[in-house]
């Protein structure tokens, strides 16, 4: 959600939000003998070397259906696990010049983008809150050098903590719905961005609950 600051978000208005959102918020395998692996073929590939692979497809999966919603409005308040949806009014937030454009749009803000990429890509196995703080408490941490498309990048000021979320498409480039008056958009070279690379919080990678 973007915050009562223009072009950010924050958690302003989170009661609401919390009562109209959904909050739910290594074995190896034995070396064979030359002879042996003839024989019998290729070994099975192991827990802890299939895993990283599954996250990295997931993540790919999320980066794909970020990137199907470009051009889609942003609307405070909008988006859930079924997709887009109208957002609302809240305080400050959702009004463009002064007028109310939330409750009149069909989109998403910020984090209501990232609940709905994750949960489709993970076939409803990963559903985020629609809260930017909930979903980094519920997300591992990833350092910087190791990012990998689908995860989240949040970003924080001292006056605004946690205030938005995108998500990381590859290349150095972040899919996000920015403010009231936008669309979802791409953002090549975020962090090379000041304006970005100087809010940037961390990148975390969401996990199933439990």
């Amino acid at each position: 959600m973007e915050s009562q600051l223009p072009h950010h978000e924050d958690g302003s208005g989170v009661g609401r939000r919390r009562m109209l959102g959904i909050a739910l918020g290594a074995g190896l395998v034995p070396a064979l003998g030359a002879s042996a692996a003839a024989s019998a073929g290729p070994a099975p590939s192991s827990p802890a070397a299939t895993e990283p692979m599954a996250a990295a497809a997931l993540g790919r999966r999320v980066a794909e259906v970020a990137a199907a919603q470009i051009s889609v409005p942003y609307a405070w308040g909008g988006g859930d696990r079924l997709g887009a949806s109208y957002g609302f009014c809240d305080g400050e937030n959702g009004y463009l010049d002064g007028v109310c454009l939330g409750e009149n749009t069909v989109g998403y803000d910020c984090s209501g983008l990232s609940l709905y990429c994750w949960y489709l890509a993970s076939h409803g196995t990963i559903e985020l809150a629609h809260y930017t703080v909930a979903q980094f408490n519920r997300s591992a941490e990833v350092p910087r050098d190791a990012m990998l498309p689908g995860d989240l990048i949040f970003f924080s000021r001292p006056d605004a903590i946690l205030h938005h979320v995108g998500i990381y498409a590859g290349d150095g480039a972040m899919i996000h719905a920015e403010r009231t008056g936008t669309l979802v958009a791409r953002v090549e070279n975020v962090l090379d961005i000041p304006r970005w690379a100087n809010e940037f919080a961390g990148a975390r990678r969401p996990h199933p609950a439990g």
